[in-house]
This record gives structure tokens, sequence and C-alpha cells, in this order.
């Protein structure tokens, strides 16, 4: 493993907090390659008359930084 960078996102969801964690997994796999791993920094969750009514995960998403040779690559494809 190279070089890895760290994002921090905040995701939620209705029915829990491992849901907000996968949540947030899959939007950052949409614009964010070779992801490597998670931390979960912080539980939290709404709450509406007395009721949870969304859970939210602060999570940090780990990611190795691709090279420029990599780079190019992904670029080449994607102007094709």
């Amino acid at each position: 493993m190279g070089v890895v960078n760290v994002i921090e996102l905040v995701a939620d969801a209705d029915s829990g907090w491992v849901e907000a964690v996968q949540n947030a997994v899959r939007e950052a796999s949409r614009t964010v390659r070779h992801i490597t791993g998670v931390e979960v920094a912080n539980l939290t969750a709404l709450v509406e008359n007395g009721q949870i009514s969304s859970y939210r995960a602060n999570v940090n998403v780990a990611f190795e930084v691709e090279s420029p040779a990599e780079r190019a690559g992904h670029e080449r494809q994607a102007s094709v």
C-alpha cells in the first residue's frame, strides 16, 4: 500500500447506524476508487416526539492515492 488519503463524510439513515455507515461508503464509492477502510468517528441520532427519527454517522473513509500513471489511464478510458 502506498499513500492513503482520508475524507470525512456524514451520512444518515432511517433504520440504524449500520445503514448510515453503509450509505456513506456506497456514496463515496460512486466517485472514489480504491477504498480500503472506514473509521466510524461519531454516531448521533435525531429525535422527534420522543422517538429516534434518523440515525447519523460521521465516517472517515480511507482510500489509496493513485499514481500519476494510474490517473492517466483512467483519464484516457473516460475520454474514449
